[in-house]
């Protein structure tokens, strides 16, 4: 954990000027097996301050690779004048944002715990070897442990400061076999998320029903066949869900890609989406309990909240930092956020999520003659415009109201804001993911997820 060595620094801050320092140390971790062989065992670390000081609109910034607080000082000191330096050559003079200054302080909601490296090898073996005993009839096996945390402490001047922590880690298992045609075909599972090896991988045997559901799954698809090509009626599995929800519709009400010309700036108090939809970014929690990847600071000293997005089907915010809060006459809501220490902060997506609905999965399979039930993502593109293509790497048939045989990878794609239109049937259940980057100019963990929905979408063939 961050020793705090730059809170006195606030007794240096510029008058006339919105200052943020911050302190921050990263760590990843990753062992991966192949076929029982150890062939992946690293450990990274960075730790550093940067400071960003806002004069009249005109951002300075510094940062350096150590930690103490004479550097600290240092780093102040030269955002202060390149600060000051934009201000005096803007062509035209701009004012400072609204203050944020609460009485909240913001404590460490999770400790980071350096877990013996040796642990986690012999974690990655033991699941190695459940898989090799219980998945016969694979081609090939990986077990892969990741693990990466942000150690973070935000002093500011005009806003809350604090300090943060966010600790996840998970084990990978990728399995491949042999499909009926001859060709390779392969799933795989995230087991883990917020906290520490502790928290997820003391007890290995939840995860052992997982790998089994997982080799069935498998199973299923060596006999898969290829879906027919064209607009078909689907259910969108909550994977699928949240990929459109964060790649196709997310991105396009960050503030800033509004601003560089998204579909969503004109659209904003219009309707994009079916009455059912309501697409909210939440900050830490969500239906009661905690998100998967929870947000309670951001990087600009903001009290992270709920930014809801689309109400019923009508677009009503988007995701801000304080400069574009301030420009679109909205609130900062804790979305500005930064990877590493030498990263200024960007406009991020948290955990990002439909609401259910009242209807049931059963009873949407059952309402559809002729379509699929596509669960798995394998991998998504989309643009500024909301046109997006998702991989599909697991999904099922539904044929006259039942399941039918498993698909092979195929494709879906469309318009976002066209297709969500479309939507006449969201479950009551929620399915969260939190092992992703976001990898919008800088790497960032993020939460996604959601109910099934039942749409119209263009799927791919053979």
């Amino acid at each position: 954990m961050l020793q705090d060595i730059i809170s006195p620094q606030k007794n240096h801050f510029a008058d006339g000027v919105q200052t943020v320092l911050r302190g921050q140390e990263n760590r990843s971790r990753r062992v991966g097996l192949l076929k029982g062989n150890l062939v992946q065992n690293t450990r990274s670390e960075s730790r550093g301050i940067s400071a960003r000081v806002t004069r009249h609109g005109c951002y300075g910034f510094s940062s350096t690779a150590s930690y103490s607080a004479f550097d600290a000082e240092r780093v102040l000191k030269a955002a202060t004048e390149n600060a000051f330096f934009l201000d005096m050559r803007a062509e035209k003079a701009g004012r400072n944002y609204p203050a944020y200054v609460t009485h909240e302080q913001v404590s460490p909601p999770k400790m980071i715990v350096d877990t013996e490296q040796k642990r986690l090898i012999e974690a990655c073996q033991t699941i190695d070897a459940y898989v090799e005993k219980h998945c016969p009839k694979l081609i090939s096996r990986r077990v892969v442990y990741t693990e990466d945390s942000q150690d973070k402490i935000i002093v500011a001047s005009d806003a809350v400061s604090g300090h943060v922590t966010y600790p996840r880690c998970y084990i990978y298992v990728f399995i491949s076999a042999q499909s009926s045609m001859g060709t390779p075909v392969e799933l795989f599972h995230a087991f883990g998320g917020l906290g520490s090896f502790e928290d997820h991988f003391e007890d290995l045997s939840p995860i052992y029903s997982g790998i089994d559901r997982l080799y069935e799954q498998l199973m299923d698809k060596t006999e898969g066949v290829y879906a027919q090509a064209g607009l078909k009626t689907v259910i969108l599995g909550g994977m699928m869900g949240g990929m459109l929800a964060h790649e196709a519709v997310g991105h396009t009400v960050e503030a800033d890609l509004v601003l560089g010309g998204s579909v969503a700036g004109p659209q904003l108090n219009q309707k994009v989406a079916s009455e059912l939809v309501t697409l909210v970014d939440f900050a830490n929690t969500a239906f009661g309990e905690r998100t998967p990847l929870p947000v309670y600071l951001d990087d600009e000293g903001i009290i992270a909240k709920d930014a809801v997005l689309i109400d019923r089907g009508i677009l009503t915010g988007y995701m801000n930092n304080r400069e574009t809060a301030e420009h679109f006459g909205m609130k900062p809501l804790g979305n500005a956020r930064a990877w590493s220490f030498s990263d200024e902060p960007l406009i991020r997506m948290r955990n990002t999520s439909i609401l259910p609905g009242n209807s049931t999965l059963e009873e949407m399979i059952a309402s559809i003659d002729d379509g699929y039930y596509l669960i798995e993502s394998s991998n998504g593109q989309a643009d500024l415009t909301g046109e997006f293509m998702f991989g599909v790497s697991l999904g099922y048939e539904i044929r006259h109201g039942k399941l039918g045989r498993a698909l092979l990878d195929t494709t879906v794609s469309g318009i976002a804001f066209d297709m969500l239109k479309t939507v006449d049937m969201v479950s009551s259940d929620m399915t969260w993911s939190s092992s992703g980057f976001c990898g919008k100019k800088q790497p960032m963990p993020v939460g996604m997820g959601g109910p099934a929905m039942r749409c119209k979408i263009a799927i791919g063939g053979r």
